[in-house]
């Protein structure tokens, strides 16, 4: 399982720095978690393309860059995003009121397509786009809600998702990475690797003041048995 850090519990003043920390330790990918104080829970803003366009500068191409769109306009803006420079642009099911459209314009301007559902939100809604799509993300948390708990109750979503991805794959069909996020650390890492989760995106069990990047990386590998 791949890990992916969120930055949001990154001391923003030296964001440069900590995600170069974050690649020297192994990391490969990061997420970008964007809300636009309107659509989340809490109505906190984050940051925009020009943040994103900075990292993507600052780290260059060979790292992936996703943006998980918490807003509302994710099918009115996302070239606003690619534009920026990310590789993958996920997008709420339950913001978007034609998903398959979204998508279609997504791979025509050569980026990769994710889906992501709140833990309400059942696998019957977003299963039908399976075959189109490159990522599903699986919230483990209500989004943009902070200080909340890993909710084990998303596991039957999860294996429904790795059953159907793994039966598409044995068909011919396109290898959908499955990701979840919220409440994900060292203790509860391996337990959704058995899931069937293919990344976990950490938030501040990966950046936080308790250790460093590399240490907190390695507790979760170990964890892993890696």
């Amino acid at each position: 399982m791949e890990i992916t850090p969120s930055i949001l519990t990154a001391d923003f003043s030296r964001l440069g720095e900590t995600l170069e920390e974050a690649v020297a330790a192994g990391i490969e990918w990061i997420h970008m978690d964007v809300m636009d104080g309107n659509w989340v829970i809490n109505r906190t803003i984050t940051f925009g393309p020009a943040l994103i366009r900075s990292v993507r500068d600052r780290l260059g191409p060979e790292v992936t860059i996703d943006c998980h769109l918490m807003i509302t306009n994710a099918a009115e803006t996302w070239s606003q995003y690619t534009d920026a420079g990310v590789d993958m642009v996920i997008a709420h099911i339950e913001a978007v009121d034609d998903f398959q459209g979204l998508i279609d314009d997504l791979h025509a301007s050569g980026v990769r397509a994710g889906c992501v559902l709140n833990p309400s939100t059942p696998a019957d809604e977003v299963l039908p786009l399976l075959p189109d799509l490159d990522l599903v993300l699986v919230m483990s948390v209500v989004p943009g809600k902070g200080g909340q708990s890993f909710m084990p109750e998303v596991e039957g979503k999860v294996r429904a998702f790795r059953d159907a991805i793994d039966s598409q794959i044995e068909t011919g069909g396109r290898v959908t990475k499955l990701m979840i996020d919220g409440g994900i650390k060292y203790h509860n890492a391996a337990m959704v690797a058995e899931w069937g989760i293919d990344i976990a995106v950490v938030g501040s069990g990966l950046i936080n003041d308790r250790g460093t990047i590399a240490e907190n990386l390695a507790a979760i590998e170990a964890a892993l048995g890696k």
